[in-house]
């Protein structure tokens, strides 16, 4: 989801640190500086050495607020680090290396960058690019982890042309995709100032201690969702049933049976712009759970399945005036004629559909295939990656809740 110029608004006067590192993607700072500085920043560039390899000072002195820095000791400043970590709203670095990224979250700080962003307590945005088979390495990956853990937004690179020719994953994400997450970390964006409630994975009905019914759902699809909201400045809670490792600055409501989903998703959802039930509820479960471990010697056991609550229809039942809420209909058959009659019933805003039964979309897939149903019509997204399938849903909830507010 790209920056629009009111997005960047939010930039008008803040202090950022623009952090470079020595890779190929080094020359598209120079891009963000100019936006950046447009907007309203001031802007103070700080350059590794390796950087310097790849794109000159000179290029920063003269279009950023203030000249590039690349020195932590010999310069004007006894102490740059803490001068620029103390007035910085923002540091942004973009590209940032393996290198910078393991020896950011090893707490290394060896240059001036590195000692910035251990002197700051602003939101620090990072924004890798590399090779394919560097951004795969587990360390990397694990480092990425422990810098989401600590609440930095990472900007995942897109695939691409790289560097030697090659194509892959790697290459530094789009000026307006960089632009937009930053302005999420300073409470900018497209969702500033509205709540999102997102719902992930597959609930759990217990069978006895041990089993339980449940589905296919990953869940990735409603992380992707929550990742997206937050990127765009909203304030973010997902109620979910799996582990992973939630996008930085998301509130986790950890839950696992349909009951317990439908506690907290009408609980978090009583004062929501927007929800999204992305979660795949079990339609059943075992009316009467058995309480201890259901024995093969005893015999095949009868299990009596009763329906769960309906969720979705209860958010829309009690939805307050101008929220949207957004449904998901996986499907095996005849999915957009499902799908519009679920839409039909369940009274929802948007439908979202996707067919379950592929093996390169869906459940547990990276990947996504949708149509989003309204009483207006269908747009259909095609394969991608599921963070812009959620990038594209919010996109139209969005929209809806416009059109909403006008009638208002």
């Amino acid at each position: 989801m790209g920056a629009t110029d009111d997005d960047l608004a939010c930039f008008r006067g803040r202090f950022v640190v623009l952090g470079v590192t020595g890779g190929i993607a080094a020359y598209k700072a120079v891009e963000l500086c100019r936006r950046l500085v447009d907007a309203g920043a001031h802007v103070a560039p700080v350059l590794t050495k390796a950087a310097t390899r790849f794109i000159g000072t000179a290029t920063f002195d003269a279009l950023a607020s203030e000249p590039a820095s690349t020195a932590l000791l010999g310069g004007a400043e006894p102490i740059p680090h803490t001068r620029l970590g103390q007035s910085a709203d923002l540091v942004l670095v973009a590209p940032a290396t393996a290198r910078l990224i393991g020896a950011y979250a090893a707490g290394i700080s060896s240059d001036l960058l590195g000692a910035t962003l251990l002197a700051t307590t602003a939101p620090v945005v990072v924004a890798p690019a590399m090779h394919t088979e560097m951004w795969r390495h587990p360390a990397v990956q694990e480092n990425l982890a422990t810098l989401r853990r600590r609440g930095v937004s990472v900007v995942e690179p897109e695939q691409g042309r790289l560097a030697g020719g090659d194509v892959g994953e790697g290459r530094l994400a789009p000026p307006e995709v960089i632009l937009a997450s930053a302005a999420a970390a300073l409470g900018g964006g497209p969702f500033h100032g509205l709540k999102v409630v997102v719902s992930a994975g597959g609930t759990r009905e217990a069978i006895d201690p041990v089993r339980y019914l449940s589905n296919r759902s990953s869940g990735k699809q409603g992380y992707a969702l929550a990742e997206a909201a937050r990127r765009g400045g909203a304030a973010v809670v997902l109620v979910t049933t799996v582990e992973r490792a939630a996008p930085p600055g998301v509130e986790v409501v950890a839950v696992e049976s349909a009951e317990e989903l439908r506690a907290a998703m009408l609980a978090a959802a009583a004062d929501a712009d927007i929800v999204v039930m992305a979660a795949a509820v079990a339609d059943f479960r075992p009316k009467a759970p058995a309480e201890t471990k259901l024995k093969r010697a005893d015999g095949l056991p009868e299990l009596v399945l009763e329906p769960t609550p309906d969720v979705l229809s209860e958010l829309v039942e009690r939805r307050p005036v101008g929220q949207v809420v957004v449904g998901f209909a996986a499907e095996t058959d005849d999915p957009l004629g499902n799908g519009a009659r679920k839409l039909a019933a369940k009274g929802v805003d948007l439908l979202v559909v996707n067919d379950v039964s592929r093996r390169d979309a869906g459940f547990a897939a990276d990947d996504n295939e949708v149509t989003i149903l309204s009483a207006e019509g269908a747009r259909a997204v095609p394969l991608a990656p599921k963070l812009a399938v959620a990038e594209a849903v919010l996109a139209a909830a969005l929209e809806r809740r416009t059109r909403l507010a006008g009638r208002g």
